[in-house]
């Protein structure tokens, strides 16, 4: 069995039991590229940044990313409601290669602090509970803030304090940063914005998507 296939299951198994349906999936999303400290547009280059959070075959002939900003509704309903099945269908089976990138409109403070939160994840137990906190964050999306950030990270096994000061210090910024960055080089300005290959997708619900990866395979 590879590496990846027991990843994604055991992320699914998590992933289902800890979120709930979060809206109706359109062609709309978040955008506020006028938000708070949009001024965090480059990073310094001796500044390590973390590696990008995959799932599925990192080797897959298809890969799709995920621009998302944790405070935006819209992205919430994608990945409550459109994810799941792309874990079924297509992570599971290794079909593709599915990349996460924060991309903080910003429409809050929120909107950096949370992707902080799970880049110390992340960065201290590893990219599984990273996935695992990172869908909790979307299923508790109504209470971010330090408190919460905290009592999520003891349930993946991260030090509470360690994640809770990253988040509120914006430790992680340079990786944060760096993904926002790419996203504007490939013109994203709203969340959830989906890429197949390459192409951005015209919308975020699943049959959508889904029609995008299989023309690409």
């Amino acid at each position: 069995m590879r590496d990846y296939e027991a990843t994604g299951r055991s992320t699914r198994r998590r992933f289902l039991a800890g979120t709930a349906v979060a809206g109706a999936i359109g062609l709309a999303g978040c955008g506020n590229l006028g938000g708070t400290d949009v001024d965090k547009t480059t990073v310094p280059p001796d500044v390590e940044t973390l590696p990008t959070p995959v799932l599925g075959d990192p080797d897959a002939d298809v890969t799709v990313m995920a621009f998302e900003d944790y405070v935006c509704g819209h992205c919430a309903s994608y990945v409550t409601e459109t994810f799941p099945e792309l874990l079924t269908e297509y992570i599971e089976p290794g079909t593709i290669r599915y990349e996460h990138h924060d991309f903080p409109l910003p429409l809050s403070d929120e909107s950096w602090r949370a992707p902080n939160a799970a880049r110390a994840v992340q960065d201290t137990v590893g990219v599984e509970a990273y996935w695992e906190y990172s869908t909790a964050l979307y299923a508790n999306q109504n209470d971010l803030g330090p408190d919460l950030y905290e009592t999520l990270a003891e349930q993946v096994g991260a030090d509470p304090e360690t994640v809770r000061t990253a988040a509120v210090e914006e430790e992680y910024d340079a990786t944060v940063v760096a993904d926002r960055g790419y996203g504007r080089s490939l013109d994203v300005d709203s969340t959830p914005t989906i890429f197949v290959d390459g192409s951005m997708v015209q919308g975020y619900g699943y049959d959508t998507v889904a029609q995008a990866i299989d023309d690409a395979l």
